[in-house]
């Protein structure tokens, strides 16, 4: 497949997103629809797909908590051999500046990426992520782990990922997550709409 761009402008793609689109590839909170249309309404679910020699973490930027999720956030390793299955999102070029918001981009938190990751169908495709910059290790808040174990599901990855994620050791925080509990009323609505 051809992609479009190749001129070092990142993966605003014109072959295979379309003009003024762009592929990400969520592999954390991001893989639940309802999540990523907190802040990406143009966000449209392209595949599932698999970075190869990466495996997933978690952790603290310079070792400190994220106040959003009271845990460890999820962030790519490179680890040969490995793999991280993850969602690829087509979605409008004009929501690129709030997801790097969202990612905490111009504080430094995490770099937006370049990678190359293969859907279940074997095409290639070239999609933008992000990886934490002074990664410490620490473990996920139950919510969070929730919110990429639903995202998971709601995406059919593979069952044998699926049980991988939800065996991840949590840091067993208790208190209120409010972004939770917009994803939940987001999801409440959505089933409402549909009923």
């Amino acid at each position: 497949m051809e992609l479009g761009g190749g001129g070092g402008g990142g993966p605003v793609l014109a072959g295979a997103a379309g003009a003024g689109c762009l592929l990400y590839f969520a592999y954390g909170s991001n893989l639940l629809r309802e999540r990523l249309l907190l802040s990406c309404p143009s966000a449209a679910p392209c595949a599932a797909a698999r970075l190869q020699d990466f495996k997933l973490a978690f952790g603290h930027h310079q070792g400190r908590t994220c106040p959003l999720w009271h845990g460890g956030t999820a962030t790519l390793v490179q680890s040969p051999g490995d793999e991280v299955w993850g969602i690829v999102w087509k979605m409008n070029a004009s929501d690129l500046s709030s997801l790097d918001k969202q990612e905490g981009v111009e504080d430094g938190i995490y770099v937006p990426i370049e990678v190359n990751v293969h859907t279940q169908a074997g095409e290639a495709l070239t999609c933008r992520s992000y990886q934490m910059r002074d990664c410490v290790c620490g473990p996920p808040s139950p919510q969070y782990k929730k919110v990429i174990c639903m995202g998971a599901k709601q995406n059919g990855l593979p069952r044998e990922y699926q049980k991988k994620l939800e065996a991840m050791e949590t840091n067993n925080y208790a208190g209120p997550v409010p972004i939770l509990e917009e994803i939940e009323a987001a999801t409440k609505a959505k089933k409402i709409h549909s009923a």
